[in-house]
């Protein structure tokens, strides 16, 4: 089976450049390769291909995801750097654009330069 492959995650962008300086300068991921199809980009061990599409339709859902132990100074870091968060109509979110689920998670939603969803996730430690 594939439980010991590694594991490469696909965006896609219609402007790579555009996209590797929204993953590198903004959200601090490791430039690692361009070719003529895509930017890759790592965080830690995993390797994103910012893969050149001519149309795109972003999904409305969250493509892309960190889980984070401080999700609030993640999502103000952010802020501080003009990133947008998003906030969705009937779901009750603070002032930073945080959610927290009925089991206590958070999730904080924004969009790269292309309209994917990405979120920051803070789940709470089980007891």
């Amino acid at each position: 089976m594939i439980e010991n492959a590694t594991l490469k995650a696909f965006v896609p962008t219609v402007d790579p450049e555009r996209a590797r300086h929204f993953y590198v300068d903004v959200l601090g991921l490791e430039f690692v390769d361009v070719d003529p199809f895509a930017v890759t980009v790592r965080y830690g061990a995993t390797p994103i291909r910012l893969v050149k599409v001519e149309n795109l339709s972003p999904a409305p859902f969250t493509i892309l995801g960190w889980d984070v132990t401080d999700i609030r100074r993640h999502v103000r870091q952010l802020a501080d750097a003009k990133l947008p968060f998003m906030r969705y109509e009937g779901i009750e979110q603070d002032e930073d654009a945080i959610w927290t689920a009925p089991g206590g998670g958070r999730v904080a939603w924004f969009c790269d330069p292309d309209g994917n969803v990405l979120s920051l996730s803070e789940h709470p430690m089980p007891e």
